[in-house]
């Protein structure tokens, strides 16, 4: 009522002004028409300066209005957008992540840019939204103009992969570098990927190193901050055939049993459960309170793991469990008591950073000791960062090389991290451009970004191809391999109405050839298989024969080995030769127990063309001459048969007279 009462007023004051301002006019004009001053001239100085007022304070309340309106439309906007996105954030279920997106929806309504960028995303993959790739290059277009660096990398990948548009590189890189510039940390991605392997690009390892140092700081900081993450990757050319039960992603049957038995009691089944949910592994949701729930039965029950765990919550705090010193060392030193290395590291941590106690680097590390003795990867970490500080030792480049080395062979995030600073600059080893952007580049791909790969897995599952393809080719242009093979895999097997607009067999070979860059054997066979066949390029069996052995000899493909063998048997792209097939067929049985049946039928054969070929080429007369019975059975042989041949007619005729 209060704000009706302000607007009814504010009218009025407007009316009045416009009424006001007409007589002022009349006025006006009058005086000039009679060119003599009017008796009434300082009275109306005073209106004047009254309406003057009047005017000044109608437009300071509009303006006071217009603003306390804007702050209460930001606020609207930041909440509906911070509830959408934590309801994204959190769960993978479908009716609640589309409410999630209707929230960012009248954020966007209102005018939220992140809540545009969003949907516009959302559009592009069909993430629970209707896939709509025009509509989504309309509002990227709109956002890149206004500066979105998020909408620039979209517009970047979509004229890199000619989806809703056409192929235009140039444009790609032109989008790239500006999002890039304009901190994006997948565009750095992108472009760290192409100047590392010359992708439409000089090759240049020092720019990559640039890019992917970006980006990796990036990640390192955030793992630091609140841990790492781990998202489950499928590789669809190893389980397309039994997509619902693989071993990264856990199915809803499997989790129930488990959650069934850990009710039971189980302790095993409640630790792993309290630390997929702490942690969100294998596709299941971070859920704080679950991952409490279950860590607190199994620590009652005994589990020295449990309590380590307890102790690393209480230790960081979330929004369930409040950080707590003194309760994350009671279960550290509970479970550091007996043995526990993850109790162990996390009462060096106390010590090292003064949690709790007093810092003592001689304590925090004799407890980090303990726990990298035990193969625990944390205590190797945090070994090495004392070694390179020079913490409680001292520094020793080498030995934090050395522990960092270990660390990282686990895949620890921030020893990947530290390795590749060190490789960058030469600290403590030989400076290596090339391993230091490797290894950055390993530590990217642990950002947040890499849960696309859950939700492509989910929408390829569902047969929501175009979905699936989309999600997983914009990962293969960030550099991932497993996205890479993964993309070309649907572009070779599946169909759906966006393949249907592409050359799919020449776009696959692309994708197979940049996985197959990567070290991946599977895509290098199938480079030799297109080369073979004639897929997207022309039959050059040549070429198809050097792929079979890179495969052969640097991954040890048993079926590289078998289609090179073949090669040689036919005189394919290699002069033909019985010895080397015989000898690769005989490796790929040596290398795969699976092999064996195929390489005894493709002997048999080779076996067989020998034997034809033998009697074919042979000159038999003079085979007949040439033969030495005396040489090939024992000198007088003849005797010997004649003595056998009357035994036998002896007993012949004994026989027949008995």
């Amino acid at each position: 009522m209060e704000d009706e009462n302000g607007e009814m007023q504010l009218e009025e004051i407007l009316k009045k002004n416009h009424v006001t301002n007409e007589s002022e006019e009349t006025s006006e004009s009058a005086t000039a028409q009679q060119a003599q001053p009017s008796p009434s001239d300082k009275g109306n100085k005073d209106k004047d300066k009254k309406l003057q007022e009047t005017n000044n304070g109608s437009e300071q309340i509009l303006q006071d209005q217009q603003e306390t309106a804007k702050i209460r439309q930001a606020q609207e906007m930041e909440e509906f957008y911070q509830n959408g996105t934590k309801i994204l954030k959190r769960s993978r279920d479908k009716k609640l992540r589309k409410e999630g997106y209707k929230l960012l929806v009248k954020a966007a309504d209102i005018g939220s840019t992140k809540a545009m960028e969003r949907i516009a995303y959302a559009l592009l993959f069909g993430d629970q939204l209707p896939q709509n790739v025009t509509a989504a290059k309309d509002l990227f277009e709109a956002l890149a103009e206004n500066g979105s660096h998020k909408a620039q990398t979209a517009l970047g990948f979509m004229h890199a992969t000619g989806i809703g548009v056409g192929f235009n590189q140039p444009k790609a890189l032109v989008y790239y570098t500006f999002a890039a510039l304009g901190g994006n940390f997948v565009a750095h991605m992108i472009l760290g990927y192409r100047y590392l392997n010359g992708i439409n690009l000089p090759q240049h390892c020092e720019a990559a190193l640039v890019h992917y140092r970006t980006a990796a700081k990036y990640v390192a900081d955030k793992v630091a901050l609140s841990g790492e993450i781990l998202t489950e990757k499928v590789r669809l050319t190893e389980r397309a055939e039994n997509l619902s039960s693989n071993g990264e992603i856990m199915d809803v049957d499997l989790y129930q049993y488990y959650q069934f038995i850990a009710e039971k009691g189980d302790l095993q089944s409640q630790v792993g459960l309290g630390q997929l949910h702490l942690t969100g592994g294998k596709g299941i949701e971070q859920d704080y309170e679950k991952a409490f729930y279950y860590l607190s039965k199994a620590a009652q029950g005994g589990s020295t793991n449990a309590l380590g765990f307890l102790g690393k919550m209480y230790s960081e705090g979330n929004e369930l469990v409040p950080q707590n010193n003194e309760t994350a060392l009671m279960y550290f030193r509970m479970a550091a008591e007996r043995g526990n290395p993850i109790g162990l590291t996390g009462l060096g941590l106390a010590y090292l950073y003064g949690k709790g106690v007093p810092v003592d680097y001689e304590e925090a590390l004799k407890y980090f000791k303990k726990a990298a003795d035990k193969g625990w990867v944390d205590g190797q970490f945090q070994l090495g960062v004392m070694h390179y500080a020079g913490l409680g030792v001292k520094r020793d480049y080498k030995m934090a090389v050395k522990y960092f080395h270990h660390a990282s062979q686990a895949g620890h995030a921030l020893a990947l991290y530290n390795l590749a600073q060190m490789y960058g600059s030469g600290t403590g080893v030989v400076r290596s451009c090339l391993t230091a952007a490797e290894l950055y580049k390993n530590v990217c791909e642990r950002g947040q970004w890499t849960e696309r790969f859950l939700s492509a897995y989910f929408a390829y599952k569902e047969n929501n191809i175009d979905s699936a393809f989309l999600q997983y080719l914009f990962l293969a242009e960030q550099g991932y391999e497993m996205a890479q093979s993964n993309t070309a895999y649907i572009l070779e097997y599946e169909q759906s109405a966006l393949l249907s607009q592409i050359d799919c067999y020449h776009m696959a070979l692309i994708y197979w050839n940049r996985a197959a860059a990567q070290g991946y054997s599977y895509a290098r066979i199938k480079l030799g298989d297109y080369y073979y066949y004639g897929y997207g390029t022309n039959v050059d069996y040549e070429t198809a024969a050097i792929h079979y052995r890179l495969a052969a000899e640097q991954q040890h493909s048993a079926q590289a080995m078998f289609n090179l063998a073949y090669m040689y048997e036919r005189g394919l792209g290699a002069e033909q030769d019985l010895h080397l097939a015989r000898r690769f067929y005989n490796l790929a049985a040596e290398t795969s127990t699976d092999a064996y049946i195929p390489v005894f039928l493709a002997l048999c054969k080779l076996g067989a063309i020998n034997l034809i070929q033998s009697v074919q080429y042979a000159n038999l007369s003079e085979v007949w001459k040439q033969l030495s019975l005396d040489r090939l059975l024992w000198p007088h042989w003849d005797l010997f048969l004649i003595m056998i041949l009357t035994l036998l007619l002896a007993v012949l005729m004994a026989y027949r007279h008995g």
